[in-house]
């Protein structure tokens, strides 16, 4: 059998060799989030932005472009599934000072963001919301086209939230009057929630995000509350659905988390406070959490510092530690785990940090793996085209030297990154 694979990989390279120009890379081992293993002395033959085929023992085409990753550990591009990426600049800590910029600036200096999360590893991301709406739309838009330099972008083009709730503009005086794009997802009622679905489709999002409990970095706010209604939360599944698009709930407080799973969300964001009837609900509808449980560390920095508003640090107080206890207790209980960091609350391009707490808090390295690749793709939807090494995938790839299985702290610090057959990043 090896030796029949071998020679139908050789057929196939020389044949892609003369259809036009490949790319070869040898990768010392490749790991395989699909099936959980590890396999030596690899080669994975692209053609433009695709995989065309991966094995090993065969020759190189004359002519191909080979990338030496032999003394590497390869792995597919990495995946976070909570990110706010076209929020502008990092470490303003107060979301009021978005109304000291126009959309513009906000959107221009979010460019850095994009990059730096590229480079970083992460070759896609599913973004959950901005203030300024459809600011996301437009840099995931600029990333396609190429005027941009940034990852694979899947974005909510507007939070979805109760006037005043986690995902609105508040701290203003009441008599401010806010331009329509800090309140474009506000919705009060079941029909409202539809309505705001529909534009946001018409908008061309790739899924929707709503507000399930209170928040924490949000002015007025109280992350053990619940928000919208179960009502409110169907009608936004129901809706979706309509138009091919999966929900994504925040929630902090127990009852927000079971109201959004029982609405059959796709995933629930922070699930902070999940209590043991959210964790047997979870198991039973299959829903996927994404616990951002590294960025508590940078709430309490800017604290610290001064940088974070007195409130947010009130809300926060004594939810890090619980959320990472809750998130031990999801893995031990098999739930879908997705990677998700809610960056920005860190600065862009350390999400790769959350991978040891991920570790420290009950996963292998190969779980916290997956959770960032193979599990992130099926949430998103996209299995067919990433979060693996595989034949008609995009050629996402990355590489760390050293072994991830080993010490995934070395996923802190990738050192090959290519998107779409594109090289970004090579030490």
């Amino acid at each position: 059998m090896n030796r029949l694979l071998r020679i139908l990989l050789f057929i196939l390279v020389f044949a892609s060799a003369a259809l036009g120009q490949i790319t070869v890379i040898m990768a010392g081992k490749l790991i395989d989030p699909d099936q959980g293993t590890v396999a030596s002395d690899q080669v994975i033959v692209i053609r433009a932005n695709k995989i065309e085929a991966v094995g090993f023992g065969f020759a190189i085409p004359a002519g191909a472009t080979v990338i030496d990753l032999s003394k590497m550990t390869v792995l597919p591009g990495l995946i976070d599934c909570h990110t706010h990426l076209a929020d502008g600049k990092f470490g303003e800590g107060n979301p009021v000072f978005q109304l000291q910029k126009s959309a513009s600036q906000t959107v221009l200096e979010s460019v850095r963001n994009a990059r730096v999360t590229l480079e970083s590893g992460f070759t896609t991301v599913r973004d959950v919301g901005v203030y300024r709406a459809l600011n996301d739309v437009a840099l995931r838009d600029a990333i396609n086209r190429g005027d941009v330099i940034g990852p694979r972008m899947f974005v909510a083009g507007a939070y979805i939230t109760i006037t005043g709730g986690a995902g609105a503009m508040t701290g203003m005086a009441p008599d401010i009057q806010l331009p329509w794009d800090l309140h474009y997802g506000e919705a009060n009622s079941p029909w409202e929630v539809r309505q705001k679905i529909r534009l946001l489709a018409h908008d061309g999002v790739d899924h929707i995000k709503v507000l399930s409990s209170g928040a924490v970095l949000t002015h007025g706010s109280n992350p053990k509350s619940q928000e919208f209604t179960p009502e409110e939360l169907q009608a936004a599944v129901d809706e979706a659905g309509h138009f091919g698009l999966r929900v994504a709930a925040h929630a902090h407080s127990p009852e927000g988390i079971k109201n959004a799973i029982r609405a059959l969300v796709a995933s629930v964001e922070h699930a902070t406070m999940i209590d043991d009837e959210g964790i047997a609900l979870a198991k039973q509808h299959g829903t996927y959490l994404d616990m951002d449980i590294y960025d508590d560390k940078c709430i309490q920095e800017q604290g610290r510092k001064g940088t974070l508003p007195a409130d947010f640090l009130e809300h926060d107080r004594e939810l890090g530690e619980l959320q990472r206890q809750n998130f031990r207790k999801a893995v031990n209980a098999g739930l879908k785990l997705a990677f998700g960091t809610d960056a920005g609350v860190c600065d862009y391009g350390t999400a790769g940090e959350q991978f040891a707490f991920m570790v420290k808090y009950g996963m292998t390295p190969m779980q916290a793996i997956q959770a960032a690749t193979s599990s992130a793709a099926d949430l998103l939807g996209r299995s067919d085209q990433i979060g693996s090494i595989k034949k008609e995938k995009f050629a996402d790839v990355i590489a760390v030297a050293g072994d991830p299985l080993k010490d995934v702290g070395l996923l802190e610090n990738v050192q090959f990154v290519m998107k779409d057959g594109k090289v970004y990043r090579k030490k």
